[in-house]
């Protein structure tokens, strides 16, 4: 298969993210914390072979002392973020957050996915610095 678009950012890896997204809102369905969300990911991404890294935690430091913190949902394969909501729009504040999280950690590329009543909707966001 050959793609039509190639500004794509890790459009095979994306796809697969997205496929697991898919899988646990179709098992799942609308309802359960975030956390349980996270979880069932986990699950899914195993079974994928996609390897993963849970609550990545990023200090943030102003003149060599820690200020603040981040953690991660997901750094997927070390390269992409994955971000987990459960609302019904994709606020400001967690694309902010999401945009945030790719400069601190110098990625790409992040999915913001977000569990709602009506199915699961990601955006894909990319950090062009």
């Amino acid at each position: 298969m050959e793609l039509k678009r190639k500004d794509l950012v890790y459009p095979d890896l994306s796809y697969k993210i997205v496929g697991v997204l898919f899988d646990v809102y179709n098992e799942l369905g609308f309802g359960y914390s975030e956390s349980h969300y996270q979880k069932a990911i986990a699950i899914s991404l195993r079974e994928q072979n996609i390897k993963f890294k849970e609550q990545v935690y990023l200090p943030i430091q102003f003149k060599n002392e820690i200020v603040g913190k981040y953690f991660l949902d997901y750094l997927i394969e070390d390269k992409v973020v994955l971000e987990i909501k459960k609302d019904a729009k994709f606020s400001k504040k967690n694309i902010d957050q999401v945009n945030n999280y790719l400069k601190s950690f110098n990625k790409k590329l992040a999915i913001l996915a977000n569990f709602d009543k009506s199915g699961i909707k990601f955006k894909r966001l990319v950090n062009l610095n």
